[in-house]
């Protein structure tokens, strides 16, 4: 176990991003400067938490599981809270992402693509829970602003005869594709741009690199499906609007 001093070039390093991204958020005015710092703090605390709970469980499917559950359950919940807090947001969030991420990871394990271990049902069902999160997020938000910026043309379509559906197809389209616009971009830059930290954690604990990048490219895939099937599922329940969507804060 390293000793807290081992830890101290990390907490000054992190203690002066922190700082730093307040000072240039608060200098700017921008509203709710204390988030991304406070997100950093919880996140730590949360880290130190799994770190220590995975140490015990990684070889136990059954607490594999149950790890797994947990992060899809806070997963669902945040992305609920996002596109508009409700019970029925709630429902709508997590039969989604539900959809998407169980279609995916059956698909993988069942292929071969990767061994079916606690081990790696860990590692890649956490990061498609993850990624299926901010899909969800990204997609629901995204179709209710465009929604409500052109309630003007929905209701045209509306007083033409369309169904509250046709109305808003091309608004629901555009919106997968812009919430799939992020992964899509990481996905093509990777390795040119970016070093996923799965392929980069593989092969800092030994593995090949040609391993480790035949890992990072079936994740890389589960999230392109995870979240095509995560972002069409929540905008077709959300697509019939009859009542203009207020502005999300």
């Amino acid at each position: 176990m390293p000793g807290i001093a081992e830890f101290l070039p990390t907490f000054l390093g992190v203690g002066v991003l922190v700082a730093g991204t307040l000072a240039l958020l608060m200098a700017f005015r921008a509203p709710h400067p204390f988030a991304p710092a406070l997100a950093i703090l919880r996140g730590a605390v949360q880290l130190a938490a799994i770190s220590f709970v995975l140490g015990g469980v990684i070889t136990s499917p059954l607490w594999v599981g149950a790890a797994l559950l947990v992060m899809f359950g806070v997963a669902a919940v945040v992305a609920a809270r996002r596109i508009g807090w409700s019970l029925p947001h709630l429902g709508l969030a997590a039969g989604s992402m539900a959809g998407g991420i169980a279609t995916t990871l059956a698909i993988i394990f069942a292929t071969g693509a990767i061994s079916f271990t606690p081990r790696y049902a860990l590692a890649i069902g956490g990061i498609v829970i993850g990624n299926g999160m901010t899909i969800a997020v990204l997609a629901g938000r995204r179709f209710k602003e465009s929604v409500h910026d052109h309630w003007e043309e929905v209701e045209g379509w509306l007083a033409l005869g369309a169904t509250p559906r046709q109305a808003t197809l091309d608004l629901a389209r555009r919106a997968v594709y812009s919430a799939l616009i992020p992964s899509t971009d990481q996905t093509k830059t990777t390795g040119l741009v970016t070093l996923p930290g799965a392929f980069v954690g593989a092969i800092f604990g030994g593995v090949s690199p040609l391993e480790a990048g035949r890992f990072q490219i079936v994740v890389l895939a589960a999230i392109m499906a995870a979240g095509s099937i995560t972002a069409i599922m929540i905008i077709g329940i959300l697509a019939p609007v009859r009542v203009r969507p207020a502005l999300l804060r």
